[in-house]
């Protein structure tokens, strides 16, 4: 047994162990431990513990102090550091008119080596790149191809379930992931719906696969010949996640019945013939026996000092309350209810108002109709000039011989 801690670099998942060399250790501190490329600045993840040491990887490297205001300090110039060098290597790829993609640059703590990651699609010559960068930095240039898996990690984002990708969460190394493993758990072939944002199968088809291998040795194929409480029938629909499996009775195809796997009993475990299969007796029906817990009916409870608020209260708020004579509910006037007879009757009428006696100075239309009937209409009041007025050109004289 040693004594080890566990700590994980930027943008890593993995764990490593290092001794603490006596060094009190708690998850969540930073400390700077060496390692084959110089010492490095990581994360404890977890303190001071022991290990086996079967489980341990020959040599063991070494703690070499807890970081310190300076270290920290050294991290922000090589992060600052770092976000100039990706500029600038991005300019340089396209002056050399290089078909690669930068993706992240990582500066070692000491700043004695910076190392570029880039992904392309085939074999890229980098070397008049590193002897342009080697120039501008002064240090150790390291050009690094990766794939779209490890790209994916190193950006980080979003999956399709709504979460950071695993691969940048905890996964410490990728899996092996195979379109079997989507045919085994019935998913839809789609490229689109099994594929992840690199463009490669999804982490996660891995993560159910045991558990869908030990159902489906558990549970019999298609078209396999059963026995049932109510007959004997084939397989026609199995779901893996819930152990249930359709039947089609001999005695009635349809509609398929739905049984569980406790309740079946395989004869023939996919397609062939029955002869020679002797049909056992009725299996068992399943029978539940657990009972569902009834949640309790909710019970109302007053305000502790509901009475004494209602003292004080208006006499809307008493309405309603035992004791209080203006506890009654008042009772609304309905505008819409016709009066009964009696009260038309004794209602007062409003006095009916006195017409006007005609004006005896006023002629009647009548009357002006006649007086004037075979005249030429003639305006009255203030229009009377204006339609008398002659037209343009008529009763005048124009003398036309010239003369001035």
């Amino acid at each position: 047994m040693a004594e080890v801690i566990s700590v994980r670099f930027r943008s890593g998942c993995k764990n490593y162990d290092f001794d603490p060399r006596g060094i009190p250790v708690k998850m969540g501190d930073h400390v700077v431990v060496e390692t084959a490329q110089g010492p490095e600045f990581a994360i404890c993840t977890a303190g001071n513990h022991e290990k086996p040491d079967s489980q341990l990887a020959a040599p063991l490297n070494i703690l070499l102090r807890m970081a310190t205001e300076n270290d920290h300090r050294v991290v922000e110039y090589n992060r600052r550091r770092e976000s100039e060098a990706f500029d600038i290597c991005e300019q340089k790829i396209a002056q050399h008119g290089l078909e690669m993609k930068l993706v992240r640059v990582s500066a070692n703590f000491d700043g004695s080596k910076i190392i570029f990651f880039f992904t392309a699609d085939g074999r890229v010559d980098f070397r008049e790149l590193v002897r342009d960068l080697a120039g501008v930095f002064r240090t150790r240039i390291e050009l690094r191809q990766i794939g779209v898996r490890d790209e994916a990690k190193l950006i980080g984002g979003l999956g399709i379930c709504g979460r950071p990708f695993c691969c940048s969460e905890f996964l410490s190394g990728f899996m092996p992931v195979s379109i079997k493993m989507a045919k085994t758990q019935n998913l839809s072939l789609n490229p689109t719906k099994i594929s992840g944002t690199c463009g490669r199968l999804m982490c996660c088809l891995k993560y159910e696969q045991a558990a869908y291998e030990d159902a489906q040795r558990r549970l019999p194929k298609l078209e396999s010949f059963v026995q049932t409480p109510d007959g004997p029938g084939n397989v026609k629909g199995v779901d893996l996640l819930r152990e249930q499996i359709k039947v089609s009775l001999d005695s009635a195809p349809e509609p398929l019945k739905t049984y569980r796997l406790s309740e079946i009993s395989i004869l023939r475990n996919g397609k062939g013939s029955r002869e020679g299969i002797e049909i056992p007796p009725l299996t068992e029906r399943y029978i539940d026996e657990t009972t569902e817990d009834v949640p309790p009916e909710p019970v109302l409870v007053s305000h502790p000092f509901a009475d004494a608020l209602l003292e004080d209260a208006p006499s809307r708020e008493k309405m309603g309350v035992e004791g209080s004579s203006e506890g009654k509910p008042r009772r609304r006037h309905n505008r819409s209810r016709r009066p009964s007879e009696s009260a038309i009757q004794n209602q007062k009428l409003p006095a009916k108002k006195a017409e006007k006696p005609a004006r005896q100075d006023k002629p009647e239309k009548r009357e002006k109709s006649e007086k004037n009937e075979g005249k030429p209409y003639q305006g009255e009041g203030k229009n009377r000039r204006r339609h008398n007025r002659p037209r343009r050109g008529e009763g005048q004289s124009f003398d036309t011989s010239g003369a001035n």
